[in-house]
Parts: C-alpha cells; sequence; structure tokens
C-alpha cells in the first residue's frame, strides 16, 4: 500500500502487511486472486520433479555453475538449463543470488525482492525493476519446473510482480507531476488516475511471458475546469509508464503492456476520463469487452476511484436476465479468430497454437466466461475472475456438470504448463508449438519426458478432448429438415416472417435452426392446429427474438416446455410473450427443486430488496422475483408435479411472502418523506382465500390494515401528516407499489372492500376503533371474513394483539343468535347474484365453491374457532357437533373436486365452467386434474358433490330453526 511524501526528495514507497500470516501476498485492494501460499520449508527441499535436459552440454555447464548444492538443486538446474537457453544464461548470471535463495523458502525470497522495490528512488527504479523481474522469471521457472509451487502460485506471484512494478512505477510518475505542479492539490494514490488490470493479469493468471492488459482512466471530477491539463498529465504518465515497463536495456525489460483494450483504442488517449469509458460501454459496448471486464480489477494508483468505476459498469457486465445470446457472440469471434490465423484443421502437435488453436487455452477461458455472461448477472456468486475459480462456481450452481468442470480444469492446467515450458525456452510471447520434430522433443523434455512420441499424443488427445467439450457448447447445430405442413399449419406459419421477433437477421438466423423442433412438437400434439395456433400467439407478441431465441437454442428443454404450454394452456403462452424473462427461472438451477415454503421465500426476497438501489428498482426486482416463482408454480402444476391443493398452498405462500418483503420497503420509504410511523405502527391483514392460504393463479388479494397511533397525532418529519392520513397514505403507496402497472407489470391486484365499512370506510383503521367496529357494528358477514384473516406484517406486538383480538371476537359472536339466519339470507343473495354458468362451474352454485367456504366460515364462528382454511373450519364444526360427520364429508368433497377445477381453469386463464373454453389440451389438463374420463363424466362428477354438498349446507343452516 503505497504512501507517497509530498517531498519528492524524499520519494519512497512502503509496503505495509505486504505478507500477512500464512494467507499470502496481500497488497491492499490491490490483491490479485492468486496468493502465494505460505511455507518454511527450503526450496531443494520441496522439489517433486525435474526436466530431462534436452541439451546435455548445456545441463553439465549449469551444474557446474551451481556446483555444492545437494543433488535435487542440481538436477533440476542440468534439467532446466539443458532445454532453456534462455534460463541458462539466468542461472549463470545470478548464480550468487540462487545459490542464497534456493536454501531458503522461495515465497520469502519473493518478499524481499518486492519489498526491496519500494525502497528504490525514482531514478534507479528502471534498473531495479528490471533486476527484479529477472530474479522472479528465474525463481519462478525453477518453482514451476521442480513441481515447488504449483500453477496457481506460478501465476500468482508473476502477476503480483506485475501489479508491484505497475504501482511504483504510477505512484513515482505521479509523484513527478505533482512536484511540477501539473496535478495540484493531488497525491499519487488519490490523485484520481488508476491503473485497472485486465485479463489474465486482472485474474492473476499471468503466464511465463506474458505482456500485461490495462486500461488507464482519470476521474475527471476531481479536476473541475482543468480537466483538458488533468488529462494531459495523465497522459504523459501513461507513456512514462509503459516505457518504463516495456523498453528493453542492458538489464532487459519488465513487462510489455498493451493498452489497446480501452475504448475505441484506435482514436481516444491512452489515458480517458471515466465518464468518456462509461459512456463508451454504455452505448456501444461489445460482448466481447463484457467478457474482458470479467477478469478488470484496479492494481494501482487511486484503487478507490477505480473500484467505483468498476460498479458503474456493472450493469453493463452483467445483464439482468440470462444472457444466452453471449453464447453466439463467442462462437463468432471464437470463429473469427480462427479464420485471422488459419487456425482452422486437424489437431497436430507440430505448429500448434496452445493458446487459440482448436482445443487450446482460449476455448476454456471462452466456454467459462461465457456461461458466466449468461448467468452473472443474476448470482454474483458467478462473477470470479479467474478461470478455475470460474469453473468451479459455475458446478457448485449446476451451471456446468462438476465432472466436466473437473475435466476442463485439469486440461486447462495441462496447457498453460505447456504454455509456459514454450515462453522458458526463449522467454518469448509465444504460444506456438515448434513446427519440427526436434522442437517437440525439447519441449516434451522440458515438460519431463523422454518419450516425446508418447508425449506429442497425450497432448494432441488433450487438445481434441478440450474441444469436445466446448465445441458442442459454442458452435449451433445445423438446420434440420422440418416436418411437412398441412396446410392450416402452412397459413399460420407464413405469417411468422412478418412478426417484430423476426425483424433481425441474427434472430431469423437463430431461429431457423429452432423451428424444425418446435413445428415437430407442436405437430405431435393432441390437436395440432390448436397448438400451433397458441405457439403462433406467444411468438406474435414477442418484442424481440435474439435473446430468447439463443436461450432456446441453448435449452433445448424450453422448447419443449413451450411445445407443451401451447398445446396446454394457450393463456399461460400469452402471458410468456409479455414476460419472457420468467423463462430464466427454468433453467436457473432450483426450478424442479422442492418448494421452499414462505418463510425462505420471503428471505430470498428481503434479500435481493435490501441489494437494489433505489425504491423503484426494489419493486421491479418483487415483480421479476414475483412472476417466475408465480410462473413455477403454474409450470408444476400443469406438468402434473403438484396438484391444485399443493398449488394454492404455494400460490399464498408466494403471495404472502411478497407482502411480508415489500411492507418494510414502502413503510421505509414513505417514512423518508413523511418521517417514522406514528405510535406502533400498523399492521397487514391477509383476509379472504390468502387469509385461509389457498389462491389460484388469478386471485387478487383482499387485505386490510390496522394501525396503533399510541396517542401521537403527527408523524415527525420532512412534511408530517396527521397520524390517520399518514396511515391512509401508507396504504394508499402500498396498493400502488402492488398492483400499478410498471415496466416489469404488477405484483398483485388488491381489493380493500373486507375494512370496516366497506368502500365508505378509511383504508386504514385504528385498532381501538376496529374493536370498537367488529363488537358493536359490524354485520355478520363481517364475522365471517374475520375467520380467514391473518396478520402477514408489522409491529410484532401489535400482530400479536390483533391476531389476539380476532379469536376474543369470534369467541365473543359465536352465540349469536342470527347467525345462521344471516347465512341463509346469504345464500339466497348469492345463488341470485352469482348462479353460475357451464356444465364445469366449480365456484358459483348450489353446494359448489362459494357455498361451501361460507358455510364453513359459518362453522368457525359458531364454534368460535381460530381456524382459517375451509377444510379446518369444516373440521372445527364437526368437532363442536355443528356439522354432522356426513354433512362435513359431504362438504369436503364438493370444496376439494371444486377446488381442482377451478383451479385448473383458473391457470388456462378460464373464468367460466363452459367445457369447451379451455381448448382440447387444456380439456385434458382440466379432466386430469378431477380425475374424469371425459368432459360429460365431469359435469355429473360436479353436479352429484354439489347436489350432495347443498343438502348438507341446507340441513345445518335449518338445524338453527329447530
Amino acid at each position: 500500500m503505497s504512501k507517497i511524501g509530498r517531498s519528492g526528495a524524499n520519494f519512497k514507497i512502503h509496503v505495509k502487511d505486504f505478507y500477512i500470516g500464512g494467507a499470502g501476498w496481500i497488497d491492499g485492494a490491490r490483491a490479485a486472486p492468486h496468493p502465494a501460499r505460505m511455507s518454511d520449508a527450503p526450496f531443494a527441499s520441496r522439489i517433486r520433479r525435474h526436466p530431462v535436459p534436452f541439451d546435455p552440454g548445456a545441463g553439465r555447464v549449469a551444474r557446474e555453475v551451481m556446483a555444492g548444492a545437494g543433488a535435487e538443486v542440481l538436477a533440476l538446474v542440468e534439467g532446466v538449463a539443458g532445454c532453456s537457453p534462455y534460463l541458462a544464461r539466468s542461472i549463470e548470471a545470478e548464480a550468487e543470488w540462487l545459490r542464497a535463495v534456493l536454501g531458503r523458502a522461495p515465497e520469502a525470497a519473493m518478499e524481499d525482492t518486492l519489498l526491496a522495490l519500494g525502497e528504490v528512488s525514482p531514478d534507479g527504479l528502471a534498473t531495479a525493476l528490471r533486476v527484479a523481474k529477472t530474479r522472479t522469471a528465474l525463481l519462478v521457472a525453477l518453482a514451476d519446473c521442480g513441481g515447488v509451487w504449483p500453477l496457481a502460485t506460478v501465476t500468482g506471484v508473476l502477476t503480483r510482480l506485475a501489479d508491484r512494478a505497475v504501482d511504483v512505477g504510477l505512484a513515482a510518475l505521479l509523484a513527478a507531476e505533482i512536484r511540477r505542479g501539473k496535478l495540484p492539490g493531488a497525491a499519487p494514490e488519490d490523485a484520481g488516475m488508476v491503473v485497472l488490470a485486465m485479463g489474465k493479469m486482472g485474474a492473476g493468471e499471468l503466464n511465463y511471458s506474458s505482456d500485461i492488459d490495462l486500461i488507464c482512466l482519470f476521474d475527471e471530477t476531481r479536476y473541475p475546469g482543468a480537466v483538458a491539463e488533468a488529462r494531459a498529465a495523465f497522459v504523459r504518465v501513461t507513456r512514462k509508464l509503459c516505457a518504463l515497463l516495456s523498453d528493453r536495456t542492458a538489464e532487459g525489460y519488465v513487462f510489455r503492456t498493451d493498452l489497446r483494450l480501452r475504448p475505441d483504442a484506435s482514436v481516444t488517449p491512452v489515458c480517458l476520463s471515466m465518464a468518456a469509458a462509461e459512456a463508451y460501454y454504455e452505448s456501444v459496448g461489445r460482448t466481447w469487452e463484457r467478457a474482458a471486464f470479467i477478469k478488470a480489477r484496479p492494481c494501482a494508483g487511486d484503487i478507490a476511484a477505480g473500484t467505483r468505476f468498476l460498479t458503474t459498469l456493472t450493469p453493463f457486465v452483467w445483464r439482468r436476465h440470462l444472457d444466452f445470446a453471449a453464447i453466439e457472440d463467442a462462437h463468432d469471434m471464437r470463429l473469427r479468430i480462427r479464420d485471422h490465423r488459419q487456425l482452422h484443421g486437424t489437431v497436430r502437435a507440430e505448429g500448434h497454437d496452445m493458446k487459440l488453436g482448436i482445443g487450446g487455452i482460449r476455448e476454456i477461458e471462452f466456454f467459462t466466461q461465457t456461461r458466466q455472461l449468461i448467468a452473472g448477472g443474476r448470482d454474483p456468486d458467478l462473477r470470479a475472475r479467474g478461470t478455475v475459480e470460474g469453473l468451479a462456481a459455475l458446478a457448485a450452481k449446476g451451471w456446468v456438470p462438476g465432472t466436466v468442470a473437473e475435466e476442463l480444469t485439469q486440461l486447462y492446467r495441462d496447457h498453460r504448463e505447456v504454455e509456459h515450458r514454450l515462453q522458458m525456452v526463449g522467454d518469448a510471447q509465444t504460444h506456438e508449438m515448434p513446427a519440427t520434430d526436434e522442437g517437440i522433443a525439447r519441449i516434451a523434455a522440458f515438460c519431463g519426458s523422454a518419450d516425446a512420441g508418447g508425449w506429442r499424443a497425450a497432448l494432441e488427445a488433450r487438445l481434441r478432448r478440450t474441444d469436445a467439450l466446448t465445441e458442442g457448447f459454442f458452435a449451433p447445430g445445423g438446420v434440420e429438415p422440418g416436418p411437412d405442413l398441412p396446410d392450416a399449419a402452412k397459413a399460420i406459419v407464413t405469417n411468422w416472417k412478418t412478426y417484430p421477433a423476426l425483424r433481425s437477421d441474427r434472430a431469423v438466423a437463430i431461429f431457423r435452426r429452432l423451428r424444425p423442433a418446435i413445428l415437430t412438437g407442436l405437430l405431435a400434439a393432441d390437436h395440432p392446429v390448436d397448438a400451433l395456433l397458441a405457439f403462433d400467439g406467444f411468438l406474435k407478441g414477442l418484442p424481440a427474438g435474439v435473446q430468447l431465441f439463443a436461450m432456446f437454442d441453448a435449452n433445448p428443454q424450453l422448447i419443449a416446455l413451450i411445445v407443451d404450454i401451447s398445446a396446454t394452456a394457450p393463456a399461460l403462452a400469452a402471458y410468456l410473450s409479455r414476460n419472457s424473462s420468467v423463462l430464466d427461472a427454468v433453467i436457473g438451477g432450483q426450478f424442479f427443486a422442492p418448494w421452499p415454503g414462505e418463510e425462505a421465500l420471503t428471505r430470498e426476497l428481503a434479500t435481493r430488496l435490501e441489494r437494489a438501489d433505489g425504491y423503484e428498482t426494489a419493486l421491479d426486482a418483487a415483480r421479476r422475483w414475483q412472476k417466475e416463482w408465480h410462473f413455477r408454480i403454474g409450470v408444476h402444476h400443469l406438468r402434473g408435479l403438484i396438484g391444485a391443493i399443493e398449488a394454492g398452498t404455494h400460490y399464498a405462500d408466494l403471495a404472502a411472502a411478497t407482502l411480508r418483503a415489500v411492507w418494510p420497503v414502502v413503510c421505509a420509504e414513505f417514512a423518508v418523506r413523511h418521517g417514522a410511523a406514528p405510535g406502533r405502527g400498523a399492521v397487514l391483514i391477509a383476509m379472504g382465500s390468502l387469509g385461509a392460504g389457498r389462491l389460484n393463479a388469478a386471485s387478487d388479494l383482499d387485505l386490510i390494515v390496522i394501525y396503533d397511533a399510541a396517542g401521537e397525532e403527527t408523524s415527525a418529519g420532512p412534511r408530517p401528516l396527521a397520524a390517520r392520513i399518514w396511515f391512509a397514505r401508507l396504504t394508499q403507496a402500498m396498493i400502488t407499489a402492488l398492483q400499478a402497472p410498471m415496466a416489469e407489470g404488477r405484483l398483485y391486484e388488491v381489493d380493500m372492500r373486507l375494512r370496516p365499512s366497506g368502500r365508505q370506510g378509511p383504508v386504514a383503521t385504528a385498532v381501538t376503533a376496529f374493536a370498537e367496529y367488529q363488537r358493536t357494528e359490524a354485520w355478520t358477514w363481517e364475522h365471517l371474513a374475520l375467520t380467514r384473516a391473518r396478520p402477514l406484517a408489522g409491529n410484532a406486538t401489535l400482530v400479536s394483539e390483533v391476531e389476539a383480538l380476532r379469536c376474543q371476537i369470534l369467541s365473543e359472536k359465536s352465540d349469536g343468535g342470527t347467525v345462521r339466519a344471516d347465512v341463509a339470507a346469504m345464500r339466497t343473495r348469492l345463488a341470485d347474484a352469482k348462479p353460475g354458468t357451464g356444465g364445469w362451474e366449480a365456484k358459483a352454485g348450489a353446494g359448489r365453491l362459494m357455498e361451501v367456504e361460507l358455510c364453513a366460515q359459518m362453522a368457525a364462528l359458531l364454534s368460535g374457532s381460530a381456524a382459517r382454511g375451509t377444510m379446518e373450519q369444516v373440521g372445527a364444526g364437526k368437532e363442536a357437533g355443528i356439522l354432522s360427520q356426513s354433512d362435513a364429508q359431504a362438504m369436503e368433497d364438493a370444496a376439494s373436486l371444486c377446488w381442482r377445477v377451478t383451479t385448473a381453469l383458473r391457470l388456462l386463464g378460464q373464468t367460466s365452467g363452459d367445457p369447451d373454453g379451455p381448448g382440447p389440451g387444456g380439456r385434458a389438463f382440466v379432466l386430469r386434474e378431477a380425475g374424469a374420463e371425459n368432459a360429460e363424466a365431469l359435469t355429473a362428477m360436479l353436479d352429484g358433490v354439489a347436489e350432495r354438498s347443498a343438502a348438507a349446507i341446507a340441513r345445518v343452516l335449518e338445524a338453527g330453526n329447530e
């Protein structure tokens, strides 16, 4: 961590806590992700292997230079020098230093080398950096070839040297500009300039002779009115930094630097403002640039400013929805690289490019980064910089099979080892295998094999295996011939080319590959034309197609799902065309996992809302989240994974979790403007079906709000409100949050008519007024509604009191003499207002769902029971002797069948009981759910249970007149 005095004459860099308690090298926020592990064991005792000397003469010279070292050391230096002329020269030049180093732990030697750079004056920095590079390269080569360090430590040490070189160089150059008065009022560590490490340096994966990819930026807000002057100073610093690191002198060079990853590199300055960079990425940033920023890391300069900049790029790099279009972009990029470098053809070791060739390192990196881009926007755990770490994260989250991740990890390590040996031969930035048998034999020997032929065969097998594991992911399959279409289908399909989703060439190209499978599936449905029409509605409603079609292309199971939905539930297909992002959840790894329950759902959504940046962003996040889970329930129900009873519970769990998580967000936002809630605040109470814990796909939510101002007359905030108005407006804010039609849709329709006095009453009621109203003014139907009330969110103490008040009122009203008569009158009014239509009418009508629920609520009220669910209330009535065993059974049978039919019809978008309404596929679903053989049988079943239930209800009501 740099500390630079303002006096240039005494300029020094001091490193604090550079080596921490065995965890590895730590350099503040600049730390690369691969620390070298602490070990006290000396280098010589940790040697596990050594190369076979390809040039025995050079190897013998190295042994003589290192005479007196142990046998393991001599074997290692002989093998290394016998394979690498460059390392042979380095061993001879640094023999004295090397002899001392090999008797120590290599980590300690590296610590000394890097720490020493902090004590160097600016005039001596160029030489000191080059000496440090030569010694580090030598030590790393020996540790790598001797098996002393694993790949992660080798690449991590190389990266840390690069970090240190850039850091001390930048600090020295910035200090010089400050001394000259070109950056007034700044210190190097907070001058607003940052260097981003990109590529392998950013990931901590530098190869042995790598260049370093850097992006240099400055925070223009630090220099109001003087941006041009600051830019000129930072451009000078950047050019001098590149020269300091890249120029070859008598001592060699430090790192070749590459600044071409910056925005629009051909026309932009080598150091540009963060505002300009951000504007570029927001407007024209491409997929390859998004992939590059997976590895981006501030490594020198103003780390805080660099971190803020990367945070602003998060929406650019990590898309909100699953981004399968990135696959095709990556595939196109791979093909362009191969075309440019003429890397197509069969795999042969001679001349093969280990980085860019078929089955090479870049294939594994692209495979990993593309998968990260697809899902990293939704799951921050996938945003690992390193390739190995990225593969592990993808496997842990189910995006890559564990066996594939393990195999690719080993292949990656094997490929990187060969890459290092190629570069160690002459300190050349090369990835190409030699073109001759002799050259191949040298690399085989460098890797420890005397059998060049066997080594070559194993290498080629690894390359082919890498290609086999990655190519299927990238390369789209060929277009198969589609099925023969009947005339009716041809007329439908002909119109597809005019739809918005197919207006781009790219969308057409992807859809051409999908079309045969889609048509084959649709034509295999029981009623193919109906299924095709439903899919046509889905396709016609899509505003765009590239992203969704790319998702289908990469996940064929989604094609089967959309075909299934089109053949069964056209209304759900139409919903999908408006909300296609919910398909993200299908491939997110947990779509078919067991139902988590209300509490887990609440925690999950609350966590998402805490991460949201602002109120509207939080509500949009809630809408997306709710739609995904709502769709999941519907698909599980449609496919028979759950039945109607479970679906009803799941829909209710989802609604309750949504309300529990959103309520505090709305309250907090409201309090910002009007101050904290007076008194103990308010309780949000679920009524109706939600209170009973059972909803269907189309249910609205019955809610009321009860508050306790506890004597406080107004709120204390920027715009204080009287308590009654405060809670009324809070309630309106909650209603708006739930049902406002925004870009992400709406959460739920809300009905507040069950509050005291219905539409005429205030939307929020004081707890004392509520208690008084229920005891003195409420009608029987309001007491019946109270049997299903369930407090969901709010002050915990007030929640408990409201629930206790509910139970107390129900107990007090349980002996009401007019309850049965009132219910009988209500039953008559229901029959007149909602007689029910259609042979499959299951909700309205004598003995059907609404009547059973009404009678169940009556049974709960008369028995003073706290039960909320219909079946539980029937059970309470039976236990209290209000319902006979046979009457209770008749009502339960009717409730069960009517619920199954109603829930199935609502999922299909049907609001009536017309058997012809759902279409053939939908009818089959309803029949399956009801357990009926055909439409007529289901009608008879409904009529039968309704008749028995109606008779039972009549007997219960008449019992009050006896």
